[in-house]
């Protein structure tokens, strides 16, 4: 279904040029969810707008459902694009309309007649569940229920494929499986293709059917998740060790006692000068 062929994205700078993606190849399978997991600065959210060629690769190849779109032309794009749907982390609803009118934007922009695309965004609603909130505006919403009009914005398309970048971040723990049950349902019942992408081990443990690690651009590692249930799987590389390690550890000694844990060298304090014990 999504096929990324030896994708990199590179970004020029005054400090000279930064390779966001380097060199991705990754298959997803249609009807499936991919999760996309790795630290911050990974290159996972440039991955992502790889996809929908909202950040255009500078090498490689974007193919979703037979379809090559590093090779379109900006008008075919835009109708190819109607096929993709997007979950942003900080939801971007428009403060000035209600949750009726955010969800049935992108369908004006497509020209479709008022009647058509009201009868649409209604029905997106109640996808969701927010039938009741159409007349609400995003200040009278909770942060739970604006990402749900960001589901059914990218619901209204009648997308392919559901791209959700960092979805339950700007969300609280208890919002999270609310919010993740709803994507996990539409992948379900309307076999949407989905990729997630997020640096929380619990939501891809939770959603995904796949993972992909990213470390400085590149995919390091990918399993299952349903191997990390048999107790007995054990991620290949560091970074995938350190993701999946759920636990918080502190070193808790003395700084004079430590060292840098890369070099081996004693720590320095700000001022340069060795940290000594006491």
């Amino acid at each position: 279904m999504i096929s990324l062929r030896n994708v990199s994205t590179t970004f020029r700078g005054k400090d000279g040029d930064f390779t966001a993606v380097n060199d991705v190849s990754l298959d997803i399978p249609a009807g499936s969810i991919q999760g996309i997991i790795g630290f911050s600065g990974a290159g996972k959210s440039t991955l992502l707008r790889n996809i929908n060629l909202l950040e255009r690769p500078t090498h490689g190849q974007v193919v979703l459902d037979g379809v090559d779109l590093t090779g379109l032309d900006d008008e075919r794009l835009r109708r190819e694009r109607h096929q993709i749907g997007m979950i942003f982390q900080h939801f971007n609803l428009l403060n000035n309309r209600t949750a009726l009118q955010n969800v049935e934007l992108s369908l004006k922009f497509a020209g479709i007649e008022k009647a058509e695309r009201r009868r649409r965004a209604q029905e997106a609603l109640e996808i969701v569940d927010l039938a009741e909130k159409s007349k609400s505006y995003p200040a009278q919403l909770s942060g739970g229920q604006k990402q749900r009009v960001a589901i059914a914005r990218a619901l209204v398309t009648h997308p392919k494929v559901l791209l959700c970048d960092e979805p339950t971040s700007a969300v609280d723990p208890r919002t999270t499986a609310s919010v993740l049950q709803y994507i996990a349902d539409i992948n379900q019942s309307l076999g949407i293709t989905t990729v997630v992408v997020t640096h929380e081990l619990n939501v891809v443990k939770a959603i995904a059917d796949n993972v992909a690690v990213m470390e400085d651009g590149a995919v390091v590692e990918r399993f299952d998740v349903a191997d990390l249930a048999s107790g007995a799987f054990e991620p290949g590389t560091e970074i995938g060790r350190y993701l999946l390690d759920e636990e918080i550890h502190l070193d808790r000694t003395p700084l004079a006692g430590r060292r840098d844990p890369a070099s081996g060298a004693p720590l320095r304090g700000r001022d340069g000068k060795e940290l000594i014990h006491a």
